[in-house]
Parts: structure tokens; sequence; C-alpha cells
């Protein structure tokens, strides 16, 4: 299976650049009216730095000693950026100093608050999304303790505002993610294949080491550890220790990879058959279930409304599900894209099927990503009737057209 062409190190610069620029310009303002608040304060260190910061800097930046990057909402005027620090940005904020040194940078800090006068200032400090908890205590400690008189009642949550912009893509970033998705499934193909696989040798760890050698090879990241699991007939679970990871004919396999690729990340998991001798697929007992899978993807896109939490959502999914005879559905969507599990609505989780506190109620705006994990239930009557649980993740966006796939979902079991 061949793979997308992956970009060299510099045309991924470029690429990072103009979507951060395009951030800037479309996501950050909206985003801070929002949120009520006219200057957002982001302080982090250079070995610890915020979650929130590392996407609002260039790929090549270089970040010494103490950040201190400060957007202020002018208006008409737009949002000004500005960047105390020895970091460069590369023309994307104002840099009135460029040099390392905290006790000169804390001073033009409080003359910038004192000026621009803001009535509510942003810090990093959350209760439902860790995106927007990367203010240290020792930083916040700082601040305050320098912050002119009158002003530290003026200090909020910019918990809000974090969470509106890392979760909203512009149309730069879906059709960025487009690609990172289309080379996520490429890995996937190759590692349910014989370049991968010899039948009765490979383990499902070697399987995990070759994904991450892939990733590796490509330059790329993986979004988390790599998993492939061993699903078996009743008569091959007998056959076999339930320790057993040698992957073997009539195996099904399972996997939930991702790859973090031009600061987006991917999210997947997919389903491959290895064949017996003689057989041309999979049992049609699976393949059944898989349609099942289809149906419940189709009712979860369906659902999506903007201005909706993520437990109304859930709701909405199961109870077309129920009704529409999807056997034992199971929803546990989260958001994507520059984060893995945040800062977006939570759509369920694996042991929670109806309300989840805090994440759960955050709600549905268009430009947002995510999963669509989910699960069905079937009996496979080839396996003498055991009952298979199918879990699939698609990733896919939620726009004003509705909710659609960032690529094409898995059609058809891969064979091996």
């Amino acid at each position: 299976m061949s793979i997308p062409s992956v970009l060299p190190m510099r045309d991924r610069a470029r690429v990072i650049q103009a979507n951060l620029e395009a951030r800037l310009s479309r996501v950050l303002p909206e985003a801070m009216r929002e949120s009520g608040i006219d200057m957002w304060i982001i302080l982090c260190q250079e070995d610890n730095l915020d979650p929130v910061y590392t996407t609002l800097i260039p790929m090549d930046a270089w970040c010494p000693i103490l950040q201190m990057l400060v957007f202020h909402d002018r208006g008409e005027a737009g949002v000004e950026g500005i960047n105390i620090s020895g970091t460069d940005t590369q023309g994307l904020y104002t840099h009135p100093y460029r040099g390392q040194k905290p006790e000169e940078q804390w001073p033009i800090l409080m003359d910038l608050i004192r000026e621009r006068d803001p009535q509510r200032i942003g810090i990093n400090v959350g209760s439902v999304q860790w995106a927007a908890g990367g203010l240290t205590h020792n930083l916040y400690r700082q601040l305050v303790e320098r912050l002119p008189e009158g002003f530290g009642d003026r200090l909020v949550s910019a918990e809000p505002l974090a969470a509106r912009f890392l979760a909203t893509l512009t149309p730069q970033d879906v059709e960025t993610f487009r690609h990172v998705v289309a080379v996520a499934k490429a890995i996937i193909a190759r590692c349910y294949s014989r370049e991968a696989i010899e039948p009765g040798l490979t383990t499902t760890t070697d399987l995990e080491w070759f994904y991450w050698q892939t990733c590796a090879d490509l330059g790329l990241d993986v979004s988390f550890r790599p998993f492939f699991t061993i699903h078996r007939s009743p008569a091959a679970c007998a056959e076999h220790d339930p320790s057993d990871r040698v992957i073997r004919p009539g195996d099904l396999l399972h996997c939930d990879v991702g790859i973090r690729y031009l600061r987006l990340n991917s999210d997947h998991q997919q389903w491959a058959y290895v064949r017996r001798d003689g057989e041309a697929d999979a049992p049609s007992g699976v393949h059944a279930v898989l349609r099942s899978v289809h149906r419940l993807q189709d009712i979860f896109m369906a659902q999506f409304c903007r201005g909706i939490t993520g437990n109304e959502l859930l709701a909405r999914i199961l109870a077309h599900a129920r009704a529409s005879g999807v056997p034992e559905p199971r929803v546990y969507s989260h958001s994507l894209g520059y984060f893995l599990h945040e800062p977006g609505p939570l759509i369920g989780l694996p042991w929670e099927q109806e309300r989840c506190e805090g994440r759960g109620d955050v709600t549905l705006d268009y430009g947002q990503a995510f999963t669509m994990e989910l699960s069905v239930t079937d009996v496979v009557p080839e396996w003498n009737g055991i009952r298979l649980r199918m879990s699939v993740e698609e990733d896919v966006v939620f726009t004003e057209e509705g909710c659609s796939l960032i690529g094409p979902r898995q059609e058809r079991l891969h064979i091996v």
C-alpha cells in the first residue's frame, strides 16, 4: 500500500505558519468576543510550555526561558498580538522585547496592562478543559504579585476562550486534515498487509512496533501508543492460550492508532481478517456487523445540530439508533484536531451512555472535528453465535453543511 507523500520539514513549517495566520485572523477574534475577554495573557517557561502556547508559535521556533504572549482585543481595530520574549514568532506578533531576562520582561508586561486597561484579563486556569489549565502556580503567583493595583480583580479563567479557539478549525485546517487522514489510513492499510504480517509468526506486538516504526521513518509522531488486538472464534480460542498474541489464519484484527502531523491528530479504529487456506473473504456474519456499524455512523452524523451539548447529542444518537434496530449501540466520541481528546464537547464515554458531567455539557459549534468513535454488538453465526463487539473510529468535521467524514470510511474489512 503506497502512502501519500509526506511533506518535508521546511514545507511543514510553511503549512503550519499559513494555517496559524488564518486561525489568528478568523478564529481568535470571535473566541475572545464570545468569551467576553479583552486581554488574554499566556505565560509559560521553556521546558514546560502551555498546551495552548504550542499552537500559537511557528513550528521552527525556539522558546528560551520565560514566554509571554498577550492578545488584546481593540474592537474594530482587531486583535493585537504581542510577544514579550526571546522567541522569534516570525512576524505573527509585535515584538517590543527580544531578550531573555525575566526581570526585564515583567515590567514591560505591567506597562502594557496599564496602557491597554483591560476589563477582563483571561489567564489559563480551568476546571473542565485541561487544555485551558497550562498556567503554573509559580507564574500565577508572580503575575498576581506584580499586577498594578486594581487589576487583580480583573483576572478571569480563559477556559471558554481557549476551548473555543482550540476546538474550532478553519476551512484551511480541514483541508490540511484531509491530507493527514489520508496518510494515517494508508499506514493502517500497510500494517494490514503481508508486508507487515506473516501469519503464524507475526504478533500483535510486532505489528504495534511496525506501525510506530513506519511513522518514525516518515518523520511523524504517533498521537498515542498504538494498539492491535486479536478477536477469535470459540474454536480458535479453545486452541490457543488467551495470552497468545501470534496472528493466525482465521483471526480478526482490530487497531486503535493515530498520527500527529502538521499539528493535527488522527484517531482511527479499523478491522482486518486473516484468510484461511481456501478462503476468499471473512465470514459473512462479520461483514454484517460492519454494516450495522455503518448504520450507526450514518445516524451519528445526521444528529449534529449547532448549539446542543455533547450530552444532548449522545441522547439523540442513541434514541435514533435503538429505534432503527441497531444492535447494542454505544457512542463514546471526543473532539479532535490540535489535541487528541480536548477541548470540544464529549459525546459519551465507554462506561457512560447517559450523561458526562462537565465536558459533556460543552456545546457543539461549526468548525469542530471529532472521532466518530462507537460500537455495535451482534451475533456472528459462523462463530457458533458468539457476540462480537465491533468498535470503530472515523474522523469527522461539523460545518454549516452538516457532519461529514474527513476521509472515506472503512467500507469493507481489510483482508490479509
